[in-house]
């Protein structure tokens, strides 16, 4: 928690009255109780409330200064705006975007690039009625925008999950110059146009039966897979009011699976393999979505309102930065599945994380070079 500065945090709360008219467990509390929550992988409130009051002599030294209570948690949880936490998230975002500006993700290019998708969290229809799916089935939807180098996400928007993921697209602010990888189910030319206007990058999957005129082919190398590199207009007047320029269309055969994927862009400088690159490395948001689910608190919520849920997700997405924060200022070897392992059960210690970290990496070394020793010798 030491990476957060107060006076940041404080921001945050000012900003829409977090602490008004709060006597007693103030939004720090709050913070606290939840990200505890998600470090040490809490079922419930109650639970919550459980094992920290098991521990009151070193609550204090965690920065508690409020009696924790799971009534008093729910309330703050429904009642304080979701928006503190999400702000946060930002000022959080925004330091470790800094951190991770020159990490690989696996293609060569000096602009941003991000990659948005939605996953669906499954709830139940009688305890969320205000998040209606189906006719007997709630659930909720999170549309993330991620920059691929780091992983870090950079917006998320939680909406009901009947609401389509191309809407999403009008939430977006563009970055001139960035790429934005998407799959097929968000093609909408209106919306895509927005890009053009905005200078910046689209690439994305071709829906079946789009018609189209080709204007210009180029020469490819079909060693590497690409197949035709086109330039085209869209056929359809009315799909021409929407979009009333051209792009560029690429056709490329995975060599590993043999499968044939054809993709759009308004980028006509790239080469065309960078193109069929930049897409098969949206897969790292399908894989960040993976990853929280299996190690986040964003299944299974301890509030019921809407305000509560966002306030979850939110809390969860400041712990992954935080981690992800401190896993690069320290220059830790460990993953960021291993910093959460550790800390889930070193919570109470009173000892600094760096050489916390240090023991576990090195008795992982003693380990690994034991079993590989073993593997020799048989």
């Amino acid at each position: 928690m030491e990476w957060i500065h107060p006076q940041q945090f404080r921001r945050c709360v000012e900003c829409y009255h977090g602490n008004y008219r709060v006597r007693s467990f103030p939004c720090w509390d709050q913070f606290l109780a939840m990200s505890f929550a998600q470090l040490t992988y809490r079922d419930s409130l109650a639970d919550i409330e459980v094992c920290l009051r098991s521990r009151p002599d070193q609550l204090y030294h965690m920065g508690f200064r409020s009696r924790i209570a799971h009534s008093t948690l729910a309330e703050a949880n429904s009642s304080r705006d979701w928006r503190i936490y999400h702000d946060l998230a930002q000022v959080l975002i925004a330091r470790a975007r800094r951190l991770y500006a020159n990490e690989s993700f696996g293609v060569e290019l000096e602009q941003t690039v991000y990659a948005l998708d939605s996953t669906t969290i499954d709830l139940c229809l009688s305890l969320f009625p205000w998040a209606r799916f189906r006719s007997t089935k709630a659930a909720v939807k999170l549309h993330t925008l991620l920059d691929l180098r780091g992983p870090i996400p950079t917006m998320i928007s939680i909406s009901e999950g009947k609401k389509a993921d191309v809407n999403i697209l009008d939430e977006l602010i563009l970055e001139p110059g960035a790429f934005y990888v998407m799959d097929r189910g968000y093609v909408d030319f209106m919306r895509l146009y927005r890009f053009v206007l905005a200078g910046a990058f689209f690439v994305t999957r071709a829906k079946e039966g789009l018609r189209i005129n080709r204007l210009e082919s180029r020469p490819v190398d079909e060693s590497t897979g690409v197949r035709a590199d086109q330039i085209v207009w869209l056929a359809l007047d009315k799909s021409i009011e929407h979009y009333p320029d051209r792009f560029r269309r690429v056709s490329y055969r995975d060599p590993e699976n043999g499968k044939f994927l054809v993709f759009l862009t308004n980028n006509f400088d790239l080469p065309a393999l960078t193109v069929a690159q930049l897409y098969r490395s949206r897969w790292r948001v399908e894989l960040f979505f993976k990853w929280v689910k299996q190690n986040l608190r964003i299944k299974h919520f301890f509030g019921t309102s809407d305000n509560a849920v966002k306030t979850q997700v939110w809390i969860a997405v400041c712990d992954y930065v935080l981690v992800a924060i401190l896993r690069k200022e320290l220059e830790l070897e460990l993953s960021l599945t291993q910093i959460l392992q550790v800390l889930s059960v070193n919570v109470f210690e009173q000892v600094p994380l760096a050489e916390l970290v240090a023991k576990t990496a090195s008795q992982n070394e003693t380990c690994d070079s034991r079993n590989q020793l073993v593997f020799n010798m048989f």
